[in-house]
C-alpha cells in the first residue's frame, strides 16, 4: 500500500467525489519520494479553505519524524490544478530536506 493511500487525511471541505482525484494526483512522484520513510513516520493532511471562491487555498501539510513540518500551498482556483501544485511544492520541500540531511552526513 502506498504512503499516500495509508497516511493521507482529507478534510471534510473536499467532497467524497474528490477523494479519488486527490489520491490519483498525489500518488506517483510524491509517493515515491516519501517511500524512503516507514509509513508510521509520515503524516499527511490536505485541506481546502474558501472552496469555489476567489480566495480558495489548498494546503498539503506533511509531518515526517525528525523533520520540520512542511506545507505546500496553492491559491489556484481549479481544484485539480491546485492539488497538483501543492504536490509539487511539497515534493520540492522534501527534496530540499533530504539533500540537506545527506550533505550534513557527508561532512
Amino acid at each position: 500500500m502506498s504512503i499516500i493511500a495509508e497516511r493521507l487525511r482529507i478534510v471534510p471541505e473536499f467532497l467524497p467525489d474528490d477523494h479519488a482525484m486527490v489520491h490519483q494526483v498525489l500518488s506517483g512522484k510524491l509517493d515515491r519520494r516519501l517511500s524512503r520513510w516507514d509509513p508510521e513516520q509520515v503524516e499527511l493532511e490536505i485541506s481546502v479553505k474558501g472552496r469555489d471562491t476567489d480566495q480558495q487555498r489548498v494546503a498539503l501539510e506533511c509531518w515526517i519524524a525528525g523533520a520540520p513540518k512542511m506545507v505546500g500551498t496553492s491559491s489556484e482556483r481549479r481544484l485539480e490544478t491546485a492539488v497538483a501544485e501543492v504536490r509539487d511544492d511539497l515534493h520540492r520541500q522534501v527534496d530540499k530536506f533530504v539533500t540537506r540531511r545527506e550533505t550534513a552526513r557527508k561532512n
